[in-house]
């Protein structure tokens, strides 16, 4: 999928679907879903085997991709962040005088 088509994907879910805003390997979930039917498998007849081959060819969305596409939205739409958000932001504070990244 197109990296904008797939953001859009990734907003709708984030809209529809609140609970997905925390969650990303539920967002992964649902993203593939859609991809697979649009490439018509039938994910109930699908074995593992074949989503890992769609997977590993490329012909799924990168997870990290995906992940970084649901971060980027959050930042720049505050509506679509979830509850975990500024929970993960005030923390991250943390983290870098632990890495000894603050100046």
């Amino acid at each position: 999928m197109k990296i904008n088509k797939a953001k859009e994907v990734v907003r709708r879910l984030l809209i529809q679907y609140p609970e997905l805003r925390d969650n990303d390997y539920r967002l992964l979930a649902n993203v593939w879903n859609i991809e697979l039917r649009r490439h018509n498998v039938k994910t109930t007849e699908a074995t593992a085997m074949d989503f890992l081959h769609m997977l590993a060819s490329g012909q799924l969305t990168n997870s990290e991709s995906i992940r970084r596409m649901r971060a980027k939205l959050q930042e720049e739409e505050p509506a679509l962040r979830g509850k975990a958000y500024e929970k993960r932001h005030k923390i991250s504070s943390n983290v870098k005088n632990d890495l000894g990244y603050a100046v």
